[in-house]
């Protein structure tokens, strides 16, 4: 029976959302949007209510399109100040799929409002988009719901997702500059190893002389690379791809490149730091809403970003469940700084662990404001330095016979 239930289920015609214009009984023309299962129903509801329909189509949702945190952030925040404005819940979907500018989202929307309208919870709703809205997600709107604050949580979530993306951006922006410059720098070399430098040396074969060692040195570089370009160039391409393939899909190598991302100069600390910061701002959201500490350190670990963390969450998580206290627990897991323990145990003590774990997230934010700040100020003239060096080393060394032609003349 329940399988048969389920696919009755599955095969139940899916609403669409038709733009219809007909004559109301005055012979006046109207216009309007009606949500049905097809272009027959939207027909016969409209002639029950005396509308003489002239036309009916459906809107189409052009394929394509990618959600990303920030649309589901807005999309968050638009549905707490609506709810908070009193705006009844399904038409509060309606606004956000009608103001929505990304296909994708207007489609995901779409199948929430109709789940919602067909009985189920939002929480539920939610639930069945897990690539998008994650348990976390779904366990603080169910928090919510049952509390009847359904909009004051929606508020907290928004926030929350807010400051989390407001730290991965900064990460990013930290990161984004070094790495494209060195992408450059390589193109750089690679087109002056396979096509500059080759031009240079049939120049310099009818000299008669010989060449300076720098000079030698780069010729042996560009005509090994010009031999083995495929090896010099797959080589780390195909390490960064089987890299990731492995990361994706072995635990072990997660842990592995998580541990050496929080051990690298200079960025590993600011990592560290804010991955804490999502940490403690995960926990304190979901423990001011209600959220027991044991439930809500199952959606913790996994919002850190980092799987170091997330495995010494679980074994938090674990010595919570039998009695141990947070502190005590998060001091033997031993990746956390100890002002973090000190605020946290201060928290335990006074009854207010939500507003600690506040303070520790707005602290360490803060941290991170100012350590990218700085290293982006720092990288700069060390990255000018390195492209001075390695590609003004290898114009140099490439005129360094020009040179001496014209000293000898």
């Amino acid at each position: 029976m329940a399988t048969a239930s389920r696919a009755a289920h599955q095969t139940e015609p899916k609403e669409h959302l038709y733009n219809w214009e007909g004559k109301d009984k005055s012979g006046k023309i109207v216009r309007g949007e009606i949500r049905s299962n097809g272009d027959a129903l939207v027909r016969a509801m409209l002639r029950r209510q005396g509308i003489l329909v002239t036309k009916v189509k459906q809107q189409k949702m052009s394929r394509g399109g990618r959600i990303s945190d920030r649309d589901i952030a807005l999309f968050t925040r638009q549905l707490a100040t609506m709810m908070k404005s009193g705006v009844p819940l399904l038409q509060a979907f309606d606004i956000g799929i009608k103001g929505s500018g990304n296909p994708a989202l207007a489609r995901l929307l779409n199948d929430v409002r109709t789940d919602v309208e067909t009985g189920s919870s939002l929480s539920q709703a939610f639930s069945r988009h897990p690539v998008h809205f994650d348990r976390l997600f779904c366990n603080l709107v169910s928090a919510g719901e049952q509390a009847g604050i359904l909009d004051s949580l929606l508020d907290r979530i928004a926030t929350y997702k807010e400051k989390i993306l407001a730290i991965k951006g900064k990460i990013k922006s930290a990161l984004f500059y070094p790495i494209a410059v060195m992408v450059v720098a390589a193109l750089v070399i690679s087109v002056m190893m396979l096509f500059v430098i080759p031009e240079f040396k049939s120049v310099f074969a009818g000299f008669g002389a010989d060449l300076p060692a720098p000079t030698m040195i780069v010729i042996a570089m560009s005509d090994f690379f010009v031999e083995f370009w495929y090896i010099v160039l797959g080589i780390p391409i195909l390490a960064i791809a089987v890299v990731g393939w492995l990361y994706k899909r072995s635990p072990a190598m997660q842990i592995a490149v998580d541990r050496m991302v929080l051990k690298l100069p200079v960025v590993g600390p600011i990592i560290r730091k804010a991955t804490v910061a999502r940490w403690t701002r995960t926990l304190s959201t979901m423990f001011a809403a209600g959220v027991p500490l044991v439930e809500a350190l199952d959606s913790v670990g996994g919002a850190s970003g980092n799987h170091i963390y997330l495995m010494a969450t679980r074994e938090i998580q674990n010595e919570v469940s039998t009695g141990t206290s947070l502190t005590v627990a998060m001091q033997s897991s031993d990746v956390f700084p100890t002002m973090v323990v000190q605020m946290v145990s201060i928290g335990e003590e006074s009854g207010q662990l939500d507003a600690m774990l506040g303070k520790v997230a707005d602290f360490f934010e803060q941290e991170v404001d100012e350590a990218v700040a700085g290293l982006s100020q720092l990288l700069e003239p060390i990255i000018m330095v390195f492209l001075g060096t390695v590609i003004g080393g290898l114009v140099v060394a490439m005129y360094l016979p020009i040179f001496k032609l014209g000293s000898i003349v």
